[in-house]
């Protein structure tokens, strides 16, 4: 036998150590094994007792829900048994009273229409006896009209005629009587308002007249003055007249020169130049024509101040430049002697007076009233009348249309369609009409009071007629076997329309009607 080394030896003795100690942890793991078999089949055992005692328990829990909702559900059904019979029975109820009210109204229609078949059985009745007396009124209608035609010796054309007659008199008495009161109370209340408003505008508006003519005089120092004007065979008066587009009259006036022409503003300029040449002595061609250029710029300066005057007191807005330039020329323009310009604010002053009164915005009332005679300010420059001058200005400078119709309807050529037209038509009446305002010359003045008297003679049943108080009365003599009191009403009525109609004027006309019965006898 051969000897082993000692190290071999002790590595024979550590792989039987190893051995072993694998052989043991084998039986150990393989008992381990076993024994959690065994632990793992009793835990597996008591599992399913418990999942049996489980089972058993959610059966039973089950079977009780079960016949817990089972009862319920009965319930809930006998409730819902209950409540279905309940409404079903109050719904027989309700259909069996309205079954008895549909009955009790059937009945009520059946002894209606009865009671409506005896009605209508008696009104047969009484529409046959009517019938049956219509005839014997008409039999005794005839037999009163055969009495009647023999005691009144008419017959019945004759009676219809003379009773048509006494009906138109009577209807006559009675439409002059209405006409009359309707009259009466219009005036009296038309005429109260209309006197407040104007009263009213009239009080606040101060505007002085200025009464000018188409000729302006010149006073001069002396006599020998006019010899220097005149010149050397004239030449001074011919540069003046050239110049200035004005005729100089020099006659026998001691100290004075006239001026005369139709253009109020170049009238002022020869004016202005004459008294400064007059005043400076130097009075030669060269001289005229200097003197009147500045005379044409301090003319042309005080037109756009007086035009920009009249914008401010008026209290306007927007009021076009060139508008004002010639609102300006109104200043130097008269009509009847009543300066334009001062014409113009006047006139916008009662405009907007009144529109305030109204309730009407009163600056556009101010602006037509200031601007409803522009066209006068060029109407000598341009054809057509101031109106259809004016129009063309105001729509020219983009105006209003209410503007533009109160400037056309202010003399009445067109019917005024708004407030603000008869405005300006009632302030311009107002502001021509009142005393002192305007002046007319003799020969106008006749002809208006002889067409009046004559308006007033063409009337039938008018014996003669006067107009007096300047042409604001016309006193009626009427023909008192034409006219009756009743008529008379009438007659002054139609004659006011004519003379509406037919007139110019300014302010009002009265229409007074006499009739006077006289009777004259003589004692002997």
């Amino acid at each position: 036998m051969f000897e082993l080394s000692p190290v071999l030896w002790a590595a024979l003795c550590v792989a039987g150590v190893a051995v072993g100690a694998l052989v043991a942890g084998l039986i150990a793991y393989r008992a381990g094994i076993a024994h959690r078999k065994k632990v793992a089949e009793a835990q597996i055992g008591s599992a399913e007792t418990e999942a049996q005692r489980i089972l058993k328990d959610a059966h039973q829990q089950a079977e009780a829900s079960k016949k817990e909702a089972l009862l319920k559900a009965k319930d809930e059904i006998y409730r819902l048994r209950n409540e279905s019979e309940k409404e079903l029975k109050e719904r027989r109820g309700d259909i069996q009273r309205q079954e008895r009210r549909l009955q009790q109204k059937e009945e009520t229609l059946d002894h209606k229409v009865e009671n409506y078949e005896k009605k209508e059985e008696a009104l047969a009745q009484k529409v046959r006896e009517v019938e049956n007396r219509m005839a014997d009124v008409e039999a005794l209608k005839k037999s009163q009209y055969e009495l009647l035609e023999r005691l009144s010796g008419f017959s019945k054309e004759q009676a219809k005629e003379y009773l048509l007659a006494s009906l138109s008199e009577e209807l006559q008495h009675d439409k002059a009587r209405k006409l009359s009161e309707f009259e009466t109370q219009l005036k009296n209340e038309a005429d109260q308002r209309a006197r407040a408003l104007v009263s009213q505008a009239i009080q606040r508006v101060a505007a002085d007249q200025v009464a000018e003519t188409t000729v302006s005089v010149v006073p001069l120092p002396n006599d020998e003055m006019k010899g220097r004007i005149i010149g050397r065979e004239g030449r001074n008066i011919r540069a003046i007249e050239t110049l200035t587009g004005i005729d100089l009259i020099i006659d026998d006036t001691p100290e004075a020169i006239t001026l005369s022409g139709f253009d109020p503003v170049r009238r002022e300029i020869a004016r202005i130049a004459m008294e400064r040449l007059v005043s400076d002595g130097r009075i030669h061609p060269a001289r005229i024509e200097e003197m009147v250029n500045k005379a044409r710029r301090e003319v042309e300066n005080t037109i756009k101040a007086e035009g920009e005057r009249a914008v401010l007191e008026t209290g306007l807005r927007g009021i076009n430049p060139e508008i004002v330039k010639l609102l300006g020329r109104l200043h130097y323009r008269t009509s009847y002697g009543q300066n334009v310009l001062n014409h113009s604010m006047e006139v916008a002053f009662l405009s907007g007076i009144m529109a305030s009164e109204l309730g009407i915005d009163p600056e556009v009332a101010r602006r037509a009233g200031l601007l409803h005679d522009i066209g006068k300010s060029v109407d000598h420059q341009v054809e057509g009348s101031h109106i259809e001058i004016g129009v063309d200005i105001a729509r020219k400078y983009k105006e209003s249309e209410a503007v533009v119709h109160a400037i056309q309807a202010h003399h009445g050529d067109v019917e005024a369609q708004t407030v603000v037209a008869c405005l300006v038509q009632a302030a311009d009446a107002i502001s021509a009409a009142r005393p002192g305002a305007r002046r007319e010359n003799l020969e106008n003045y006749i002809k208006r009071l002889e067409k009046l008297e004559e308006l007033a003679n063409s009337f039938e049943g008018v014996e003669r007629s006067f107009a007096i108080q300047a042409g604001r009365e016309v006193r009626i003599i009427v023909r008192p076997d034409k006219v009756n009191d009743d008529e008379m009403v009438v007659l002054a009525h139609d004659i006011a329309k004519k003379i509406e109609t037919n007139m110019d004027y300014p302010g009002q006309i009265k229409v007074n009607l006499i009739r006077e019965n006289r009777a004259v006898d003589f004692a002997k």
